[in-house]
């Protein structure tokens, strides 16, 4: 045991862990029981096996430990934090971007540990967001089914490649080479049917009128090779197409708890049930955690941050965020941006004078702003508030210079007003 003095302290008894793949190191610090305004430090390593955490959480137990802190290190970090946090202790997830140590030092497991001790005895950091294990366990199917989406695309993507390498332009006169009719094109040439007539033949609904530009776009050099390939990929597409849905089902099992919070988000435009699914998985119910809106923009990285200095600003970026719930957002905002609605036109506004990816974090932010007041109250319902929000509040002075500077652009000459008669 090492005997140190210390100032005035958050809290008494505290544990930091320097956490690894196989090992991990626990620094405790307790109060002296002789010598007031002193402190007790022992360090111990343990396996990250589950009876040597188990043993860990013992001498916790007998320490008295009042928080156990420990740095979100890759995925590592997981099984400790469960297994304590189900023996009761409060557990505090530090970003390792907060508590890094000061330079000049030596680096070491044992060092890191007793720093990461002092942090947070001396509450010098905050803890991230942990959420409670159902919405952890919906958000790993929500996560898992992205990927699974994602995995889908590139499998098209590459049979796309496959076709073109035959001559098969079908992409260029089928919206969606998967549907119905593209389907069954596909599985003839696969089946050795070569001719382009016959496979044109197979075209359904309003792709019949297109038939003469199927037998064109169907004439290629389509042989065995390219045959081989699109069946593995088209199997490979089919898996994965059975596994989303029975993903599908099992989120909707479990989304069932939420489904009020689910039906609030989906009145948002261009914000589907899966939209809204994964934004519950992302953030949470639990939007006390959050004090005011502007916490959520910042905890999600949608919040440009201010760096000034010397009076002078210079351009910031909103930092690293949650890239899951920034890929639903993007989607999100994506779709507003074709809508006829505020923050369509908001989108279109910002994205002229500041391009379109400026324009995403604008609305984005939005987006989060409102997801926030939905989730604060139970009966709140979301209203838009029309394409003509900003024209129906603009100063008409300023619209009438907007408007000559846009006539003279297009025409090339100088306008000038005169009163009406």
């Amino acid at each position: 045991m090492d005997v140190v003095d210390e100032p005035s302290l958050l809290f008494e008894r505290v544990v930091a862990l320097d956490i690894g793949k196989a090992s991990l190191m626990a620094c405790v610090r307790v109060p002296h029981p002789d010598r007031p305004g002193a402190r007790l430090q022992e360090v111990r390593e343990y396996l990250t096996l589950t009876p040597a955490l188990v043993e860990l959480a013992d001498w916790l137990r007998c320490a008295r430990v009042q928080v156990v802190g420990m740095e979100a290190t890759s995925d590592y970090w997981k099984p400790v934090y469960y297994l304590l946090e189900a023996e009761g202790f409060t557990c505090w997830l530090l970003n390792a971007k907060h508590v890094k140590h000061a330079p000049g030092r030596a680096k070491t497991d044992r060092l890191d540990a007793m720093w990461l001790a002092k942090v947070v005895e001396r509450g010098m950091c905050s803890p991230s967001l942990v959420h409670p294990p159902p919405v952890r366990h919906l958000r790993d199917m929500t996560r898992y089914r992205r990927s699974l989406v994602r995995d889908q695309t590139r499998e098209k993507q590459r049979l796309e490649k496959v076709l073109e390498d035959a001559q098969i332009k079908l992409s260029s006169v089928v919206s969606d080479i998967l549907g119905v009719s593209g389907r069954d094109m596909l599985d003839a040439l696969i089946a050795g049917v070569r001719d382009p007539r016959v496979l044109a033949e197979k075209a359904r609904g309003r792709m019949r009128p297109k038939i003469d530009v199927l037998v064109e776009a169907l004439t290629g050099y389509f042989d065995d090779h390219h045959a081989f390939l699109a069946r593995r990929m088209l199997d490979r597409i089919d898996t994965l197409a059975a596994d989303i849905t029975v993903l599908d089902q099992r989120i909707e099992a479990m989304i069932a708890p939420f489904a009020r919070q689910v039906m609030q988000l989906d009145e948002l435009p261009a914000t589907n049930t899966i939209a809204a699914r994964e934004l519950i998985a992302e953030i949470g119910v639990d939007i006390g955690r959050f004090p005011t809106a502007a916490h959520l923009v910042s905890w999600a990285k949608f919040a440009p941050i201010d760096h000034t200095s010397a009076g002078k600003g210079k351009a910031g970026t909103t930092g690293k965020g949650n890239p899951w719930l920034a890929a639903t957002l993007g989607e999100i905002v994506t779709g507003l941006s074709r809508t006829h609605t505020f923050l369509g036109e908001r989108y279109r506004r910002i994205a002229k004078r500041r391009g379109t990816k400026r324009a995403i974090v604008a609305v984005g932010n939005s987006v989060l702003t409102i997801i926030w007041h939905l989730l604060s109250d139970p009966d709140a319902r979301y209203h838009d508030l029309g394409e003509g929000f900003y024209a129906s509040r603009i100063n008409t002075t300023r619209r009438q210079r907007h408007l000559l500077h846009q006539l003279e652009t297009l025409t090339g000459r100088k306008v000038t007003l005169q009163p009406a008669a």
